[in-house]
């Protein structure tokens, strides 16, 4: 284990260097892909005038991305709550807090497929939002497989 310290917080992670084995490596690219067709899926359905439905594929959009880094680093990622830890991890490594607010903004979307209550332009300023979290998060990932840490 290492330990990763971005602005005074410091979290614990494997050293990964990328040597999973293949099934964690699918589970990884399943995670992401099923992230990329409901971002896909959320657009089709804002398109379509379905904002609950857009609301709930762009929150799936946003737990997969974090789903395929938590599996990366084999944290947890069973429940809401693992994944809130996943992002105040990935935030703590990335010493970029504004991913803790766009998840918050797919969260906010997955709440709205139960209630309905968000106007038009927060859902599509919402759904930008995760679109920007899923760039942060391929850069992430992106970064850390190159070994670069700069994101």
């Amino acid at each position: 284990m290492e330990t990763r310290v971005n602005g005074g917080a410091s979290v614990r992670v494997r050293d990964i260097n990328w040597r999973h084995s293949e099934d964690v490596m699918a589970t990884v690219e399943f995670h992401m892909e099923t992230s990329r067709r409901f971002m896909l899926q959320a657009e089709a359905e804002l398109r379509a005038g379905d904002e609950m439905q857009a609301s709930e594929k762009a929150w799936g959009a946003a737990a997969h991305a974090v789903k395929s880094v938590a599996e990366l680093y084999e944290w947890r990622h069973n429940s809401h709550a693992d994944l809130f830890r996943a992002v105040d991890n990935i935030v703590r490594m990335s010493g970029d807090p504004e991913i803790r607010l766009l998840f918050n903004y797919a969260n906010a979307l997955h709440k709205n497929f139960y209630e309905g209550w968000l106007s038009d332009e927060h859902i599509v300023r919402n759904i930008n939002g995760v679109k920007r979290l899923l760039t942060k998060l391929d850069a992430f990932m992106d970064a850390d497989a190159n070994g670069s840490g700069e994101f």
